[in-house]
């Protein structure tokens, strides 16, 4: 998973920072001043060890679990998640970094990312085998299963508006609160309720589409 990252961030310049931060810094304790996302916010404008460290522990999960509901396969979304952050290192080192939200950043980068990856799915329909199908370390007919309504699910997904799957991936992808999702939506929750009530009901639609 980090491999592609210090690939990458040694051609940026920050290979003498990324080989510190996936471990332990000991030189200062700023642990209470890294639980404000304005502090971790303003270190990681200095590409601080610490602070990279800790948006990556504290973030990735999250963004992982975004990911991972609106694509079917788990390597895949590791990758996205993975990509979110070395585009978060990117626009930093560029100037271009987050200024006031870095949830909000990471969640509309990582969604940008799985809307790219299913543009260039449409631009080429042929699918290579995928990677539950690949192992032997399982059930193939259990395997072919989890994958048909893996690509069910998606395929109804699909068919929803972009902000109707957005709300569903942040609230039961990366389980985000009613509040939560609606400061990354810029809604207030009576409306980000409306706007997953109606998610809801569209994707079970679709299902009955799919599956009849």
């Amino acid at each position: 998973m980090l491999a592609g990252i210090f690939e990458r961030a040694t051609r940026l310049g920050f290979d003498g920072i990324l080989p510190i931060c996936f471990h332990t810094v000991a030189a200062r304790d700023r642990t209470a001043y890294m639980r404000d996302e304005q502090a971790l916010l303003s270190a990681l404008q200095d590409l601080d060890p610490q602070a990279i460290t800790q948006i990556h522990n504290q973030y990735f999960p999250v963004v992982y679990r975004y990911a991972r509901y609106r694509v079917a396969d788990e390597g895949l979304a590791e990758d996205l998640a993975s990509e979110t952050f070395m585009r978060l290192l990117e626009a930093v080192h560029a100037g271009r970094g987050p200024k006031t939200s870095l949830r909000g950043w990471l969640m509309g980068t990582v969604s940008n990312l799985v809307n790219d990856h299913y543009r260039q799915v449409y631009n080429r329909p042929v699918e290579p085998l995928h990677e539950h199908l690949k192992s032997h370390s399982a059930d193939p007919a259990v395997q072919s299963e989890r994958l048909r309504r893996e690509q069910t699910l998606q395929a109804a997904l699909a068919q929803l508006t972009p902000d109707q799957q957005h709300v569903l991936a942040l609230r039961f992808g990366s389980g985000c609160s009613l509040v939560e999702t609606g400061e990354l939506l810029g809604r207030n929750p009576n409306a980000v309720k409306q706007l997953q009530f109606r998610a809801l009901a569209a994707l079970r639609k679709c299902l009955q589409g799919e599956l009849g």
